[in-house]
This record gives C-alpha cells, structure tokens and sequence, in this order.
C-alpha cells in the first residue's frame, strides 16, 4: 500500500503539471480574460484559473480510467511517438537559441568547491533512485503481459536505458540553455515554453506536455494504485473504483504545494518517499535471490491457502523488517517539512 499511496501522489502531480499547461495556453490567448474570482479558500493555495484547469485535466484522467486498458494502451502509443520528437525539436531550439553548444558546455560551475557539489550530488542521487523507485516496484503488473522472460528483458533494456539518458541529457542542455538565452535558470518546462514568443509554438509545447503526461499518468500512477486497492477489497473495489480512488487521493494532496519549488520537490517528496520504499525493494530482492533461489511456485502465489499466504495474507518478518526502518525516516521528514513552509504558502495564480 505504500506504493499505491506514493503512486497517488505522482497521480497529484502529473496532473496538476499537466492541468497547468491547459492553463498557460489559455493565458497565452485570452490574457487577463481568465484573471477570475477567486473562489477557493486562501488556505488552499490555488486561484480559479489553475484550479479550473487542474478540474478538467483530472477528469480527463478519470474518463480514461472509465474506458479502461484498451485507452491506456492507445495513449502509450501516440506517447512513444510524440514525445521523442517534441524532446528533440526542444533541444534544437536550445541549441540553436544558445549559439550552439560550446557556450552552454563552457559554462562555468554553480558549486564554489567540491563539497558544494557532493553535498548536492548524493541528495539528488539518492532522488533519482526514489523516482524510479516506484516503478521498479509494480513492473511486473506490465511485464506479466510479455511472452517470454526475454521478451520483457529487451523490452526494459531498449525502452528504459537509452531513452531515460537521452531525456536527461536534453533536460541538462535546454535548461542551461536557457541561463545563456534569458538570463536566467528555468527548470520547469512549463515556465520556458511560457517564455515563447509565438503563441501557436506556446500551444504546440503545451499540448505535448499535456499529452505525454496523460499518458505517464494513467501507465505509471494508476494502474498500480488501482490494482492495489482492488486487491485490498476485491468484492467492493474494482479496477475503476480504484483508479477513482487514486484521483481523489490525488487531489488531497496539493500537489501544487509540493512542486512548488526544486527543494521541496527533490528533499520533501523524492527523498521522503524512497526512504519509504528503499527497504521494500530491499526485502523483495533479498527473499528472490538469496532465500528463495529464485524459484518460486507459481500455483501458490494464486492461492490463498499456498505457501505464501503466511499469516491472514501478511508475512509478517518482511512487515517487521520494513516497519523499523520508517521511524527515523519520518522523523527526518517532518523536521525538514516544518523548516520548509515558509516560502510555500503563497496562492498559485499563474
């Protein structure tokens, strides 16, 4: 359940990045005629426009959940396709914008002395390892699909290695890039694609981000959460009521308070919660390989009277062992929220 409850989250925050490129768009064509009244409480942190946006994105999401795999499996497709180029096409712009490649490379460091850099470095690591950390966890809820043990080997090995490089080496270059372009260092898609100044290629990046991160949403934040909820109540929740469940979740998470800044976003959400999920991939990769020699006994891991039943469904030592490592976790956690909140309370209006 932990994975369903981190995989929420990301549902929060996918969507509201991609409800916020609805609401840029918007902003880009009608300006100041979607300046609306704010209705929500200040508490909340989100005025009308981005809250609108953040509705409509969600319930899109939902829509999709209502259709089923069929859709899901449709939107991957288009994703696969789309998003390589839309990357590359940014990444030239970059280039090109920056006077080519040399000046953004010859950039000297932000860190005044190494210690700078590692005191970054392993924290942000260690975040990277987190945001892989969830999938890692629910692969085989896809990987069961495949023919063979090969199959789903070369699949990941294509599909995840060499893209998630060149995606992070594109992120790199575009957003030093944009020191040299605008003086300035801007992190977030959403904000450069802003700083265009044709509204048809503000539209056209929009639209790719908002559809890219539709299709991430339903693959990578709900289909692991639903199954989890419908396992936990399989004769009252399906697999639609629990894709539900994962958007409401999603929701009450304020996942534009989270991402608010890179520190909250990499310390508070990335590192808290693969802490959290650290030691249950620990436990799963220690029982495969060196107490279960990876065998398993494929009949029983369907039977509810098999040998991995345990206690009521439970095995209690993994629990145990997972359970003493949450403690100081959380503790670290919440010192570091409450000396985080100042610089987040203010309401998201653009």
């Amino acid at each position: 359940m932990l994975r369903a409850f981190v995989a929420c989250g990301w549902f929060g925050i996918q969507t509201w990045i991609g409800g916020h490129s609805l609401y840029l768009m918007a902003r880009v064509w009608f300006g100041d005629a979607i300046h609306l009244p704010q209705f929500l409480p200040e508490w909340v942190g989100l005025g009308t426009g981005p809250a609108i946006a953040f509705g409509l994105f969600w319930l899109v999401n939902m829509v999709v959940v209502y259709y089923g795999v069929a859709v899901i499996k449709k939107l991957l497709v288009v994703k696969a396709i789309f998003l390589p180029l839309a990357a590359l096409a940014l990444l030239w712009w970059a280039v090109d914008a920056a006077d080519g490649l040399g000046p953004i490379l010859a950039q000297p460091s932000r860190f005044a002395t190494s210690g700078d850099f590692w005191n970054f470095f392993f924290p942000a690591l260690t975040g990277m390892v987190g945001f892989w950390a969830t999938l890692s966890l629910n692969i085989p809820d896809f990987t069961r699909y495949a023919k063979s043990q090969r199959a789903q080997i070369t699949g990941q090995a294509i599909g995840l290695a060499p893209s998630m490089t060149l995606f992070a080496f594109i992120g790199v270059v575009v957003t030093s890039a944009t020191t040299l372009i605008y003086g300035t260092t801007i992190w977030d898609p959403l904000v450069l694609a802003g700083r265009f100044d044709s509204k048809l290629l503000v539209s056209v990046a929009m639209i790719c981000v908002a559809i890219s991160t539709l299709a991430t949403n339903i693959a990578a934040n709900i289909v692991s959460p639903a199954n989890d909820f419908a396992n936990l109540a399989p004769k009252r929740i399906d697999f639609k009521m629990g894709g539900y469940i994962t958007g409401i979740i999603g929701i009450l998470i304020f996942p534009w308070k989270l991402i608010a800044d890179p520190n909250g976003y990499i310390f508070t959400w990335l590192i808290a919660y693969s802490s959290l999920l650290g030691p249950i991939g620990g436990i799963m990769i220690a029982d495969y390989f060196f107490i279960r020699r990876q065998q398993l006994d494929v009949a029983d891991l369907y039977s509810t009277k098999g040998r991995y039943s345990y206690g009521g469904g439970f095995n209690r030592v993994a629990v145990d062992r997972a359970a003493a490592r949450h403690p100081p976790e959380r503790a670290g956690l919440s010192h570091h929220h409450q000396g985080d909140t100042g610089g987040r309370r203010a309401r998201v209006d653009q």
